[in-house]
């Protein structure tokens, strides 16, 4: 099929839309996906509605696809097609006729509870320290639990996505560290707060000490070889410390954000002010907070159970 070009797909993507990097990665892996199908079927252009259903069986009968990934995989499929017949009028999507529904469960998210959340934070740190050098593994097993707090405490106070936070250089922090600014996705930018004093103050002190070793135009956070930390290195080191403390399920970057968002709509922030602070492109998608917290004040009275105890 000598005109499927997912590449420039990709690229157009990347060029004109400014797409994050795991959106364009995502992209690639769905039409790679599609590429194999074409392939092993024999399909030519000019496809048919019949070989996209064909292709939706055969994500969910045969690679036994997830319906969240069936969607993402059609929905990339469609929005090439579609980028594809406005460059050449020649080749139609396949999908103008296609009606596909894929039904998702709508799973709630897991926030952290509270008491899991003072134990992390109750954890024995050292003094907030960068390495010295870049390319040095002089940073002490005490300034990398301390590092991994501060992360914590500002993920817990801002909500931000892993990506984000990783991506912050020091230029990105306000003087008196009570000010972020975030280059969420699809290169939207937003200002996140970090409310407490206490924060603001270790904040500031850390990124001077990275001011020091660097520039304002640094990234924030390392790894303890100087180079970037990663997101996946942060995860490492929230199993490490889901292990010592016992915590089952195991921490995780986003289960901190779904505890920022659950604890501030509980605490009765404006939704649309959590959808802010978020980034969320679509209220829908912070909603989802408010029936979390809904589930969490149900348990709460259902533990209480007034009714049984005035029957005592």
């Amino acid at each position: 099929m000598s005109h499927f070009d997912h590449i420039a797909f990709v690229n157009s993507r990347r060029d004109e839309r400014s797409l994050g990097h795991h959106t364009l990665r995502a992209y690639a892996q769905d039409l790679r996906t599609f590429a194999r199908f074409i392939k092993s079927r024999q399909l030519s252009d000019p496809l048919s509605k019949d070989d996209i259903l064909a292709y939706h069986r055969h994500l969910r009968d045969e690679l036994g696809a997830r319906p969240a990934t069936i969607e993402r995989r059609l929905v990339t499929l469609k929005s090439y097609f579609a980028w594809r017949a406005d460059r050449n009028s020649a080749l139609p999507s396949p999908f103008a006729d296609v009606r596909i529904s894929v039904r998702i469960p709508r799973r709630l998210p897991r926030p952290i509870d509270r008491g899991v959340l003072r134990a992390v934070l109750q954890v024995d740190d050292g003094p907030t320290a960068v390495p010295s050098k870049l390319g040095e593994h002089d940073a002490t097993l005490a300034s990398e639990i301390a590092v991994t707090l501060l992360i914590i405490k500002l993920l817990i106070v801002t909500g931000l996505r892993i990506s984000e936070l990783t991506n912050l250089k020091v230029c990105d922090l306000s003087a008196d560290g009570s000010q972020i600014l975030v280059n969420g996705k699809g290169s939207k930018e937003r200002i996140v707060f970090v409310p407490n004093r206490e924060l603001q103050t270790e904040f500031q002190r850390y990124c001077q000490l990275r001011s020091e070793h660097g520039s304002v135009a640094a990234l924030l956070f390392l790894n303890n070889e100087g180079r970037r930390l990663r997101s996946a290195t942060f995860r490492k080191r929230l199993r490490a410390l889901s292990k010592r403390l016992g915590i089952e399920p195991h921490l995780t970057p986003h289960r901190f954000r779904h505890s920022a968002a659950t604890l501030l709509i509980e605490e009765g922030i404006d939704i649309r002010m959590v959808q802010a602070l978020l980034g969320h492109a679509n209220l829908k998608t912070t909603e989802i907070y408010v029936r979390v917290s809904n589930h969490a004040l149900r348990r709460a009275l259902e533990r209480v159970d007034v009714l049984n105890e005035l029957s005592q």
